[in-house]
């Protein structure tokens, strides 16, 4: 065959060349290289581009301020709020707005990185022949070469909205797992250290509901209280009436060794927690020869003689005692509140 019989569609493409064995004539199988490359309008229109940009950024901005909607939602909502939501009927509100906030927060994310990649980075495609698994100089400085070329096309360091904007909802993201921290327990804030008791109360007898008498503490008998004036939903609201419960105790003065109980008390008649300080157990068993009382639960053993300190058992601290005296009236009342946190120890009660 001479040169004059090859015609112009039998000589190879110079875009297949490219892409290994070359499209010719006769041949299904032949490769047809790459298709011509066609710019996008970001390509060739800086206003199109700018349009992206914004879009993108826009919904950076909205992954952050989802973001701050997640934590708003764990504040403001409680947890046992219930709302009628259709179609998906009555749900709770806070963790509607949980999932529906962190969902837009990752979902903009996810959104926007598409976008960018879609119209804004480089989307010309490049063929690469295969290379031995160990790289060599040349090819870790080719891989170098290109990534330094990756970010330059993807115009990171150009487009400082898109850049300052991604940033952000990043950094935001984490701190709905940071807030979900808080379900490992409850915020204390001052609630430990108060209880219903103040200045003034009078002890109410659990078992008849009635205002106690110095008289109706007998030595050696062991007596729960509450304090007046409790309301249905005081009743209802166990947690406090728990922390409240009150036991009392008649001991000999003499046989008193803790200078502060003795002033804490009235004619040997001393007031202490009713919860175990281990796990907040309720304390109901008293030897009245020894002035112990033990908790049931794992055995912590407190001497109310001695300002109720631990004997024995696991119990870190000693029982909080109620500073008590007798009213005008002859009824023996609260002079404040506890001054140490009832119940279980936490931080120390630091």
């Amino acid at each position: 065959m001479s040169s004059q019989d090859i015609s112009e569609e039998n000589l190879p493409s110079e875009q297949g060349s490219a892409h290994g064995a070359v499209e010719v004539a006769d041949d299904p199988f032949a490769d047809p290289g790459l298709p011509a490359h066609k710019p996008r309008i970001q390509d060739i229109d800086e206003k199109a581009a700018r349009r992206s940009e914004r879009t993108v950024a826009f919904l950076f901005t909205l992954s952050m301020l989802a973001t701050i909607g997640f934590i708003a939602s764990y504040v403001a909502f409680p947890v046992d709020k219930i709302v009628y939501i259709w179609p998906l009927g009555h749900v709770s509100a806070l963790n509607f707005a949980l999932g529906t906030t962190l969902g837009v927060a990752l979902f903009c994310i996810g959104a926007g990185a598409v976008h960018w990649a879609r119209t804004l980075m480089s989307d010309v495609e490049v063929a690469d022949e295969r290379h031995p698994i160990a790289a060599e100089p040349e090819v870790k400085a080719k891989v170098m070469a290109d990534f330094r070329a990756g970010a330059e096309e993807s115009q990171l360091g150009r487009r400082k909205l898109i850049r300052n904007t991604m940033f952000g909802a990043l950094a935001l993201v984490p701190l709905s797992g940071v807030v979900l921290l808080r379900d490992l327990g409850p915020l204390p804030e001052d609630k430990l250290r108060k209880t219903l008791w103040a200045k003034g109360k009078q002890l109410i007898n659990m078992n008849t509901n009635e205002p106690l008498r110095p008289e109706d503490v007998a030595i050696g008998s062991l007596t729960f209280a509450m304090p007046e004036g409790l309301t249905e939903e005081d009743h209802n609201f166990n947690n406090e009436i728990a922390k409240a419960a009150l036991m009392i105790v008649r001991i000999q003065p003499a046989d008193i060794k803790d200078k502060r109980e003795l002033e804490w008390s009235h004619e040997g008649i001393v007031a202490f927690s009713k919860i175990c300080t281990h796990v907040g157990c309720p304390i109901s068993l008293y030897e009245q020869q020894t002035h112990h009382v033990l908790c049931p639960c794992h055995q912590s053993t407190f001497d109310l003689s001695d300002g109720a300190k631990v004997i024995f058992g696991p119990a870190g601290h000693a029982l909080p005692q109620l500073q008590i005296g007798v009213n005008d009236e002859g009824y023996l009342e609260a002079l404040g509140d506890f001054e140490e946190p009832v119940g279980p120890s936490f931080f120390e009660r630091g």
